[in-house]
């Protein structure tokens, strides 16, 4: 069973609106924002939003960057970048009048999740770090770098479903042939019978691989959030945050609670157990 959402959309003036899932909770609870990665959508919490809306009572607002899902695509590739997303989800939280919510962020959508609490602290009560730091290993930067946004059209589902098993193999090497389906019909759309895509704008990877402009201090807006509930999720295998670079994040912020995930690379789904008793905890703490 899972709770029931309402799609909405937001406009961003007149030529961009975003889409969002927004799932009931009580409104005397602070509610949870969910932030997908790099190349996927609000479909990554469709599992872990209605468990939070339904056990927790917690108003889940599960939301697709611009580009992804469906949200509108950028016609100037060069938005796709972290600042607007900040920006964007400003823009939303004032829209549905939200003043604070506790953030969930996997990859990309913790580096919002992080600015955004540290440009604006008093809208985040806390914050989970899906598999994300202030530091990245190369391996997994290239890899991403590299295949973001070109994946191929499909003629079906089952072969949605291999392609990602080909490309993910390593991140979820426990999966199911019923897993790799179901996480097909998360990243993908049926555009046509018999043309099943990504649902990413292919611009995102070309704003990754062709970013210009001054790089952000991402430890130093780590270091600014020594105050907020922070909680790390690192998967076993993640090619992309290292066990050393979580150590550090604890010198830091000697109160933030971290947990590995078990045989999951970058990124865990956050259905796992032990993902889901780790949320679970922290945001019933808040």
């Amino acid at each position: 069973m899972t709770a029931e959402f309402v799609d909405r959309y937001v406009e961003l003036g007149a030529a961009l609106r975003l889409h969002l899932r927004d799932y009931p909770g009580h409104a005397d609870r602070t509610p949870v924002l969910c932030l997908p990665g790099l190349t996927r959508n609000c479909r990554d919490f469709e599992k872990l939003a209605p468990h939070l809306s339904r056990f927790l009572g917690r108003r889940v607002i599960a939301l697709d960057l611009r580009g992804r899902g469906l949200s509108d695509h950028d016609p100037e590739w060069r938005n796709y970048r972290l600042d607007v997303y900040v920006r964007d989800v400003l823009a939303v939280l004032d829209a549905i009048a939200m003043p604070r919510v506790v953030v969930i962020g996997t990859s990309l959508g913790g580096f919002v999740g992080m600015f955004l609490a540290s440009e604006h602290r008093e809208r985040v009560a806390g914050l989970v770090l899906n598999d994300i730091g202030p530091e990245l290993e190369m391996a997994g930067m290239l890899r991403i770098a590299t295949s973001a946004g070109k994946a191929r059209a499909a003629t079906s589902w089952q072969e949605a479903a291999d392609d990602a098993r080909i490309a993910n193999a390593q991140v979820f090497p426990d999966f199911t042939d019923a897993d790799w389906l179901q996480f097909a019909r998360r990243i993908y759309r049926e555009q046509t019978a018999d043309r099943i895509v990504r649902e990413v704008d292919p611009n995102v990877g070309r704003a990754v691989r062709e970013a210009s402009g001054p790089t952000p201090d991402f430890w130093a807006a780590f270091a600014s959030l020594r105050e907020l509930p922070l909680l790390c999720l690192r998967g076993e295998l993640s090619d992309l945050l290292s066990a050393r670079t979580v150590e550090r994040m604890a010198e830091i912020h000697p109160d933030m609670q971290s947990c590995v995930i078990p045989r999951r690379g970058h990124a865990p789904t956050l259905d796992e157990p032990v993902s889901c008793a780790a949320i679970d905890s922290f945001v019933r703490a808040l």
